[in-house]
């Protein structure tokens, strides 16, 4: 992994207005303040429960959603209002459900080309059919398929085909959103390893997504942990897995599903025990309802995401 850094994201903001249950007008704070920094070869993972903030801060950082407040530095430049069109090529995304994502209308290699057109519109029409060639057998595909239909394919397939669509531009880096979450437990494996053989051939940069920290833990050098549109823990894959310092860290990892069954349903019963009200305060922790260890300041003042030990930083008045 190269020690510079390719991205970092510095006090990012992403808000909507929504309406809440008794119709009246609120505002949903997607992402509320995430800084972070990404090296290059490396793969932050970002890992939380459904609702988040994680696909919002992904898109964000693509600008596919432009940000309300804060910085997108990428490799040294600042891109946060700057015109995207020469960094698209830089920065891809591969989206969680792969058939919604490919056009039922076109052939695959369409599909891959697309890219191609717009972003290195000097290749003829059979440079860009070797190029797909090429990519497809790079995500393990056979190049005869480059004519048939997306529904022609299995949902791994499909991922695979996702996959080379991000590839055909060469990006330096790729927000994973998701990738496997949509596809059977078979084909999960089959994706993330693919994910790591293409990082180590051509030097990627990921960002990957997942609500499962199981999979974060397989594929990640970082862990992210994101609660309410706040990072509340963040180190080395190892140290978050094996000495997680918060509370809500140790749920999920409790969350990870066992062989053994007994032991399963008491981890199960234990989680319903303690998922009480999901509500953000107003003030304080955004976790202390249903933390059992929350004190007076943690229903007051919102603790700060701190260095705890070397690399290893956690938002958490207890620490």
């Amino acid at each position: 992994m190269n020690n510079s850094e390719l991205l970092n994201i510095i006090d990012l903001r992403k808000y909507f207005r929504i309406r809440n249950k008794t119709g009246r007008k609120s505002i949903l704070r997607a992402v509320d303040g995430v800084s972070f920094g990404i090296m290059r070869g490396e793969t932050l993972g970002i890992v939380g429960e459904s609702g988040c903030g994680k696909t919002t801060l992904g898109r964000t950082i693509l600008r596919l959603t432009e940000p309300d407040s804060g910085s997108i530095v990428y490799d040294g430049e600042d891109i946060t209002d700057v015109n995207m069109r020469p960094y698209r090529a830089k920065m891809q995304i591969v989206f969680q459900d792969p058939a919604g994502c490919l056009d039922p209308r076109c052939r695959i290699n369409d599909i891959i080309a697309e890219g191609l057109k717009v972003n290195r519109p000097g290749y003829t029409a059979e440079e860009r059919k070797n190029i797909v060639s090429g990519l497809l057998e790079n995500v393990g595909l056979d190049p005869t398929v480059a004519y048939r239909y997306p529904h022609e394919f299995s949902g791994g397939q499909q991922q695979r085909i996702g996959i080379a669509r991000a590839l055909a531009v060469e990006p330096e880096f790729i927000v994973c959103d998701e990738p496997v979450s949509a596809l059977d437990v078979s084909y999960q494996s089959q994706i993330i390893n693919l994910l790591l053989e293409l990082q180590d051939k051509l030097k990627l940069t990921y960002l990957f997504i997942s609500h499962d920290l199981s999979v974060v833990h397989h594929i990640s050098d970082r862990i992210g942990v994101m609660y309410m549109g706040k990072l509340v823990e963040l180190g080395s894959n190892e140290e978050i897995v094996s000495n997680p310092a918060h509370r809500y860290t140790r749920t999920l990892l409790e969350a990870i599903p066992i062989p053994d069954p007994k032991t399963s349903r008491e981890k199960e019963r234990k989680l319903s025990e303690e998922s009480v009200d999901f509500i953000v305060p107003e003030k304080g922790c955004r976790y202390c309802n249903l933390c059992d260890h929350a004190i007076s300041e943690c229903h007051l003042t919102e603790p700060e995401l701190k260095e705890i030990t070397p690399n290893h930083l956690c938002a958490c008045h207890l620490i």
